[in-house]
């Protein structure tokens, strides 16, 4: 598939990286020569410099012969603009990424629909909606759903403390009892280990389980883990995803309090949330946020607009007491030394952004798509065809590509979890755990 990229951010250098590595044929656009050439050196991309809402470069780039086009600079209008030329030259699928909310309204016109536009993401809005999410989940790190939700893939890490510390795999498969699950990774020391039943869980071992969503409690108790919904919530920053974070905890009846450093941004949260305690400090500010009760908070949200406070905040409220805390970084690459740190869950608006962009583009066989982050590992969720080479044959006969892990198996909406008898048929949706590296081998794979 050609592909044509407009912006070499951190979202299009990580779309690019991604995309070129499953042997797409990526057309790169921006007006920084440096990046460019940086990032030609480094991945298998072609390189424009120019404007990406230029005729002129566009046609240089061959968007004639495009197949998708993506547009992610730091400026809507050039992204919604050149999205519009994408379709005139013929491009069936476009994507841009804005930040102006009022592009998706649907009372606006310019929303998505009224602009032909296939997709439009905006990173504020999904890196709240992943925190919330995450945030259902007190003990994991990592949530994502499956199979209309039937199936979840959860990230917990395995403090020393715990009892299962020492345990292999397969011992472990033997004290679970009725519930079924697969622990399809481990993250140790940065490094991503698909496991077999002799390899033992460590302690600061992130482990990677699915399991069916109505099984995740019992799962949890073996794993000497108990997750609660959060009652009492800190946001420290009242951004856009500050504010969107309070509002969604407050309609969950979750008690919110939000510290945001500017007093106009203050007053103006304050008008728009309806119980929400809004305080006007830094949120670096041990006493005050001490006094307000950090220390006895259930989950701390840190989205300010600085690195540097969202860290410190984050470790502040951790040393003082606060269970859990997930914080906003805009350097994905800090991401894997944060956990060392003790902070639980770190996000990059940029990294979940692109993330959402590859689930778009991969749509087809491919049904879903997570990138698990801090890990060169993703879980796809594919369809089995009719024809394909081990229709009917049980899986301990099936010779997956190495790098990979069978999670679950989803056949006319009953959730399988697998065992070597399993038999997989035409039709069914294999939720699968892959090192990067070995997607497009598990998709061609499940071609042959």
């Amino acid at each position: 598939m050609r592909i044509v990229i407009i912006g070499s951010g951190e979202v299009g250098r990580h779309i690019c990286q991604q995309l070129s590595g499953e042997d797409h044929e990526v057309v790169l656009i921006d007006r920084n020569a440096d990046r460019l050439k940086s990032l030609e050196q480094n991945l298998n991309i072609l390189t424009i410099e120019g404007n990406g809402a230029s005729a002129g470069i566009l046609e240089q780039a061959g968007i004639a012969k495009a197949d998708l086009f993506i547009a992610v600079t730091d400026i809507d209008e050039v992204n919604l603009i050149a999205c519009i030329m994408a379709k005139e030259y013929g491009v069936l699928r476009s994507v841009a990424r804005v930040r102006n909310e009022e592009y998706f309204s649907g009372a606006s016109p310019l929303n998505e629909h009224r602009l032909g536009i296939d997709l439009l993401i905006n990173p504020d809005q999904v890196v709240a909606h992943e925190i919330i999410r995450i945030s259902e989940v007190s003990e994991a790190f990592e949530v994502v759903d499956f199979a209309s939700g039937e199936v979840v893939l959860v990230g917990y890490q395995i403090k020393k403390d715990n009892p299962i510390c020492g345990i292999t795999l397969a011992d472990l498969k033997d004290l679970r009892g009725l519930y079924d699950f697969v622990i399809v990774a481990i993250v140790r020391d940065g490094e991503t280990i698909v496991p077999r039943g002799a390899d033992l869980i460590q302690a600061e071992d992130r482990i990677y389980v699915v399991v069916r969503r109505r099984d995740m409690a019992a799962v949890e108790d073996l794993f000497n883990l108990w997750s609660t919904a959060p009652k009492k919530v800190f946001v420290i920053g009242g951004g856009r995803v500050g504010f969107r974070v309070a509002k969604a905890m407050e309609q969950q009846k979750v008690d919110v309090v939000l510290v945001e450093a500017d007093p106009i941004k203050c007053e103006h949260l304050a008008e728009h949330l309806s119980n929400a305690v809004v305080l006007n400090f830094d949120g670096l500010d041990a006493h005050d946020l001490l006094s307000e009760g950090i220390d006895t908070a259930d989950l701390v949200v840190t989205v300010t607009d600085g690195d540097t406070t969202n860290i410190l905040s984050s470790l502040l409220a951790k040393y003082h007491g606060a269970k859990k805390c997930i914080t906003r970084i805009s350097r994905p690459d800090f991401i894997p030394l944060l956990g060392k740190l003790g902070i639980d869950v770190a996000l990059s608006p940029r990294l979940v952004a692109a993330n959402m962009i590859l689930r778009f583009v991969r749509r087809g066989a491919v049904l879903s798509v997570a990138t698990l982050l801090g890990s060169e590992a993703e879980v796809v969720e594919l369809v089995v065809s009719e024809r394909w080479a081990h229709v009917n044959k049980p899986l301990k006969s099936v010779d997956f590509p190495p790098g990979t892990n069978l999670g679950a198996v989803v056949r006319q909406g009953k959730v399988i979890i697998p065992s070597g008898d399993t038999v997989l048929k035409a039709g069914d949706r294999l939720i699968i755990f892959s090192m990067k590296k070995a997607v497009p081998m598990t998709e061609q794979f499940l071609a042959s």
